[in-house]
């Protein structure tokens, strides 16, 4: 079991480390290629997309044909994104790559959160929900950064990062495959593949919270992906591919920081603290875009992450208590459709208009949902029932 989490572990940290190679990349692509803010917006929400259609079809399948296999149809989706990418030239391949790279988030994000939770030791007892929640944010962490850092000093550097990528996902898809399983397969993998979405009903009461929660962090991390990039160069006066993927990493590794911090207070506590803090970081965040001030942006940003680990991983936790082993594959579906959908439809929407508002003030735009999301988290957060 101490292999299999292991290799859980690195398994979704591969898979969302290649889904943020592609960030430092997205100017280059603008400059050489003639990609347009709306194509990189495009981009980021085909990839959700294409999450939520794995979510709601194959979020379910491990439960019946085993953890394993859907780890490795996951990794091998991801795996053929990036070697999409290593000849991209179009905005049409783009959307290609990021759409098969989507599904195979899709079926990375329940299935083997899912393994993960299936195999963490009992001790210590926050390990579950810190890891299951934190560990994409780690993973794109280490994605933007690495890629970032290979973009401005390596040769090749829009074909090296992706043969990274493509090296990690390979190593991953060996450990798994050396890992015990931890479902017996059973009957009914077809039933599974049609489109569902339930939760045990303890957890219903409370998804008005957790949903506040996902809107608001997850649509900011798109809003880092799809604007981020442009907003360096044009408001905070960096053309340097690295700052990029260093502002993305500064908004997911102090989540990992932030999570176990979530566990000195009730899941309800730790969401309304996080909440707040994540929200006054919003207010740091477009204080730095109006003034062309990079050192607050990087301040607001490494506060708004660990804001977001804290209440996030409360969250998690919240939602986890209680679950059984074959609860916990839909449990992570529908969180992730929550997530994912809350990166997709604010992103298309401000993709949309970015032809004819200025970034600023699409930036402005997310900090309000911010604010609503903040106020609703607030109000509607609930520690999970004890019956």
């Amino acid at each position: 079991m101490r292999l299999a989490f292991f290799s859980a572990v690195v398994s979704l940290t591969a898979a969302f480390a290649a889904l943020a190679v592609p960030i430092p990349l997205f100017n280059t692509y603008r400059a050489e290629d003639g990609f347009t803010q709306p194509d990189i917006s495009r981009a980021v929400a085909v990839y959700a997309l294409g999450t939520l259609i794995a979510l709601l079809v194959m979020g379910r399948l491990s439960n019946q044909v085993g953890r394993r296999p859907v780890a490795l149809a996951s990794l091998g989706l991801l795996l053929l994104g990036c070697l999409l990418l290593l000849d991209v030239h179009d905005a049409g391949t783009l959307l290609l790559a990021r759409g098969l790279m989507g599904l195979g988030a899709g079926m990375a994000s329940s299935n083997v959160t899912a393994y993960i939770v299936d195999t963490t030791p009992a001790r210590p007892a926050w390990l579950a929900s810190v890891t299951s929640s934190q560990t994409p944010m780690v993973g794109l962490a280490i994605g933007a950064a690495v890629s970032g850092a290979l973009v401005q000093v390596a040769p090749w550097p829009r074909h090296l990062v992706y043969i990274a990528a493509i090296g990690a996902l390979l190593m991953s898809a060996a450990l798994i495959a050396m890992s015990p399983e931890t479902v017996a397969r059973t009957p009914g993998a077809w039933r599974s593949l049609r489109p569902s979405v339930g939760v045990p009903a303890r957890v219903r009461r409370l998804l008005p919270g957790a949903t506040a929660v996902f809107l608001a962090t997850w649509s900011i991390g798109a809003f880092y992906q799809a604007f981020v990039p442009a907003l360096v160069e044009g408001q905070l006066h960096s053309h340097s591919p690295l700052i990029p993927g260093l502002a993305f990493a500064a908004y997911m590794i102090p989540s990992a920081i932030g999570a176990p911090l979530s566990t000195r207070f009730t899941p309800a506590a730790a969401q309304r603290t996080g909440m707040v803090a994540f929200l006054v970081a919003m207010v740091g965040i477009i204080a730095a875009i109006t003034t062309g001030s990079l050192t607050v942006f990087f301040t607001a940003t490494v506060l708004a992450g660990a804001g977001q680990g804290i209440a996030l991983s409360a969250t998690t936790r919240g939602l986890l208590q209680g679950s059984i082993l074959t609860e916990r594959a839909s449990i992570f579906s529908v969180i992730y459709l929550i997530c994912y959908s809350a990166a997709a439809f604010p992103s298309l929407v401000a993709g949309q208009l970015s032809g004819t508002i200025s970034l600023p003030h699409i930036a402005l735009g997310y900090g309000v949902l911010a604010l609503v999301s903040t106020a609703v988290s607030v109000v509607a957060a609930r520690d999970p029932s004890t019956t």
